[in-house]
């Protein structure tokens, strides 16, 4: 529903209609006929303007401090601005705080820059200042900001090839760890999207006025380290997060992964003999000189060629390889005769090369305030080109996205949290790949996606690096020894040519093969990820986009750039989703999702169950449409990239913009304020007993006056209302009235004495206590009749039902201890089978004598402990193995 009543859609201000108030924007018949995807721009909630960076910069890597500070880097912005902003950096807003009241008042929504102030950053509060830029000196001055190193100390910039882009200059993740050391705030790590990567960590202080300052002389690039080394270095490190227990997650945005292009499968290649055209440029990983190959290719096969997807991501392999301890060759230079050469061309056949499966991981910065912190390949979490994982207060729980074309978001769940593994080397759980399908076919701003998470295998760091392993002396000279006849020192050009025409064919025979992988796949249909045979338990974990692909996940997500929740998101929070843009296999006729375009991109975001899975990604903030008013796109956010969710729910938007006709050209930081929401808790009550759950506000920046709300038990044989109260200190309330024999309870209040503070994000309304009356599951339902704000407006909140879960009677007759089941963890699971008040061995006995009974057998919701749809003795085992 559109809310008009403060801000109208007019000639002169389009763009309003996204503004203020409006749960949607421009309807059908407000919007151009030639349109194809009505409700877009559009907006559950409100957006605002807060600051637009330097022409050509991306607005990446935000960080807002416990203060509410923000802090953000200018990547790669054009060289024709005035200093500073000419140069890649991270800077400061001085002189503005977040308040964290769930509301954005703390600045008036900054107008669109003008040409003449568009080569600067501009801020809607105080100003921003960079702390650090591409290529300041650091560590004594041994080091520049963002410039990987040879062992020996050389810049890789000094190493000559013309097309090594600017190291320093692409600064993307900031995330910030306090430290005990009184001199200094803490340490702020930045991630730089170079290859080979880099990773910068910068002590922060504040003057004497009480702004923060970069302590560049102490400032160090972890990429240069031992420890990094050891780990084979990593490649572009993109976006982060900072997890529960206090480590920067760096994301390494490996997107020359692909070993299969598009949407086709390695399945595909199997079955048509040969992978002309279809092959990706992972498969090429070790050829000399790889971006030579798409000549090479051209050449070969004329008129079948193709561009192998990722191909020009893969480049600066041999950099890689001197970061590593690689002697470096002079790429472009004479010989002895005064001779142009290109030893570019020449493999390096040393044991430094990079293994192509250490990279596209989520690496963890441990002991981040140590001397020299110690980095960690988290393998078991898969390998893509991530652009952000986001770690979960659970501990165990990743969700992960993928940047590019085709690519897919995974889950990673481990078996224990995650700090309590001493090394980080055993952390074990299982991989998930996305499988998802569309709700509907309405318009994109109105159709949620339903997801299922298929799982890809389980294992540990330390499997995944011994599998790792067995190529770490893989090299360039095995590409052409391996793959051609002729013996490349005597032709290299000739066996460079076989070597290609036969990977392209048949596959790169140095790594993981088509046949392997496609073995993979059939096991795993016939017997379940966790029997196939152990040499190809390891097909997921190195080739984890292939092998998703093969059994059916959903690699068509366009530019997944962003994930986030709420730092302390418990079951009930959301969690964030950006699609850049949503178009190219989103949007075509092919595979599951098949959407109208909205090239300017989606942010979704996805409840959290009580096992913290997200099973609905529903659309917040849609862009618009490509030809829309100059006004409606100047007011719309386009292509996000990066987001950061604030201690109050709000969430930060960061732009990787288009060519989109807007007034300004320039990337744009919008702050998004959710709607308000009422909730019911859920319950999982015993047999025959009572239990209590509130009903609550959430985001209401505005307080509330009043309103009538309705909560409904849905099934009323498997429980009923029995009593329900306001919360302490409303004034004026009518009496709640429980009617249709306890299904339904009314609420109707006043708040005269403004007990539910604006500033508040959370309250409670009330409290309903509910009786079981019989076994099974029913959901609590609420009705918003009329809410209104303490500014007279009329809050139209998201209302989000909870479920009740009631347990079993006593097993075995009352042979047991004669009480009812409880769930003590309260996740819909009676673990608590002899009904004494905990989970020990006893519920195991009791739960294995009885497991025929009807009591057991006709209670699956219960007591399914493996999830099989079934009561069978795999359930005492899981049961046991929860112990």
């Amino acid at each position: 529903m559109v809310d008009f009543t403060r801000r109208k859609l007019m000639a002169s201000s389009v763009a309003a209609a996204i503004g203020t108030g409006a749960v949607g924007a421009a309807t059908a018949q407000d919007r151009p006929d030639e349109h194809d995807t009505p409700l877009a721009p559009y907006v559950k909630g409100d957006i605002k303007r807060l600051s637009t960076t330097a022409f050509g910069a991306e607005v990446t890597g935000p960080f807002v401090f416990d203060t509410g500070e923000l802090l953000y880097s200018l990547q790669h912005p054009s060289d024709d601005n005035p200093e500073p902003f000419n140069h890649g950096g991270v800077g400061v807003i001085d002189d503005f705080q977040f308040t964290f009241n769930g509301r954005s008042d703390e600045f008036d929504e900054l107008e669109p820059p003008t040409d003449a102030k568009g080569t600067r950053v501009q801020s809607a509060v105080g100003e921003y200042r960079l702390l650090v830029q591409t290529g300041d000196e650091i560590n004594g001055g041994t080091e520049r900001f963002g410039y990987p190193q040879t062992p020996d100390g050389r810049s890789l910039a000094e190493i000559t090839e013309p097309w090594y882009e600017g190291p320093g200059d692409q600064p993307d993740m900031n995330f910030f760890v306090p430290d005990e050391d009184e001199e200094i705030e803490g340490y702020l790590f930045t991630n730089n999207e170079t290859r080979p990567g880099a990773i910068s960590r910068t002590p922060l202080y504040r003057d004497e006025d009480g702004y923060l300052q970069a302590d560049l002389e102490n400032a160090m690039e972890l990429e240069n380290t031992e420890p990094f080394r050891e780990i084979g270095g990593t490649k572009v490190n993109c976006y982060g997060d900072l997890s529960p227990w206090g480590t920067p997650m760096s994301s390494e945005e490996e997107y020359g992964h692909p070993r299969v292009g598009g949407l086709a499968t390695v399945g595909d290649i199997v079955e048509e003999g040969s992978g002309v055209g279809l092959r990706g440029s992972s498969e090429f990983w070790n050829r000399p000189k790889i971006l030579a190959v798409e000549q090479s290719l051209e050449e070969i096969f004329g008129e079948d060629s193709w561009y192998p997807m990722g191909l020009h991501n893969n480049r600066n392999v041999e950099k890689m390889a001197y970061h590593l301890g690689a002697e470096p060759i002079d790429q472009a230079g004479l010989d002895e005769d005064g001779v142009e050469i290109d030893d570019l061309a020449r493999p390096i056949d040393d044991e430094e090369f990079p293994n192509r499966y250490r990279y596209g991981k989520i690496v963890e910065i441990t002991e981040p305030t140590a001397d020299v912190p110690t980095p960690v390949k988290h393998h078991v979490m898969g390998r893509s080109a991530w652009e952000c994982p986001e770690f979960l207060s659970d501990e165990r729980t990743v969700y992960l996205a993928s940047d590019g074309s085709a690519k897919g978001i995974y889950k990673f769940v481990a078996e224990k949290p995650i700090p309590e593994y001493d090394d980080r080397m055993d952390v074990r759980g299982t991989l998930y790949a996305i499988k998802a399908a569309e709700v509907g076919d309405g318009p994109v701003a109105k159709t949620d996606l339903d997801v299922e998470w298929l799982e890809l295998g389980t294992a540990s760091n330390a499997e995944v690096e011994s599998w790792i392993a067995e190529y770490d002396d893989v090299t360039q000279v095995d590409y052409l020894e391996t793959h051609a006849d002729t013996d490349w020192e005597e032709d290299l050009e000739a066996a460079l040519r076989e070597a290609d025409e036969e990977v392209a064919k048949n596959g790169n025979q140095d790594y993981i093969t088509d046949e392997e992988l496609v073995e993979w796949a059939k096991q795993y249909e016939e017997r379940g990820p966790d029997e196939v045979d152990e040499e190809l338990r390891r097909v997921p974990f190195l080739e984890t986009r292939a092998a998703a692909k093969e059994i059916g996940a959903t690699i068509e997500f366009n530019k997944a750039e962003g994930i986030d929740s709420y730092d302390e998101a418990e079951p009930g929070d959301y969690v964030y989703f950006g699609i850049s843009s949503l178009s190219g296999n989103m949007s075509d006729d092919e595979g599951e999702l098949q959407f109208d375009t909205v090239a300017t991109g989606v942010v979704y975001r996805g409840e959290l169950d009580r096992n913290y899975n997200v099973s609905t990604l529903e659309p917040v903030v849609v862009g618009p449409n490509e030809g829309d008013a100059e006004e409606l796109m100047n007011a719309s956010l386009i292509n996000v990239d990066n987001l950061m969710v604030l201690d109050d729910r709000r969430v930060i938007l960061c732009e990787d913009k288009g060519n989109f006709a807007r007034s300004y050209t320039n990337d744009t930081l919008w702050v998004y304020e959710p709607p308000a929401r009422v909730q019911v808790d859920s319950l999982a009550v015993s047999h025959d007993a009572t239990g209590e759950v509130d009903l609550t506000l959430e985001s209401i920046p505005n307080g509330i006056a009043g309103g009538r709300v309705t909560v409904t038990v849905e099934h009323d044989d498997v429980a009923k209302i029995t009593d329900a109260s306001y919360r302490d200190g409303l004034e004026l309330t009518a009496e709640p009235t429980v009617e249709d024999g306890g299904s339904t309870v009314e609420f109707r209040f006043a708040d005269l004495e403004n007990e539910i503070d604006a500033d508040a994000l959370d309250v409670t309304l009330a409290t309903l206590e509910l009786e079981a009356v019989g076994t099974g599951t029913t959901d609590i339902t609420i009705d918003v009749h009329a809410l209104d704000d303490d500014e007279g407006m009329p809050v139209e909140p998201q209302s989000r039902p909870g479920v009740v879960v009631t347990g079993p009677p006593a097993i075995g007759g009352g042979s047991g201890s004669g009480s009812s089941p409880t769930d003590p963890d309260g996740d819909g699971k009676f673990e608590d089978v002899n009904g004494n008040g905990r989970f020990d061995y006893d519920d195991i006995v009791v739960l294995f004598e009885h497991l025929e009974d009807d009591s057991v057998q006709l209670n699956e919701a219960a007591y399914d402990f493996n999830e099989n749809g079934r009561i069978d003795y795999d359930d005492v085992v899981e049961l046991y193995e929860e112990l």
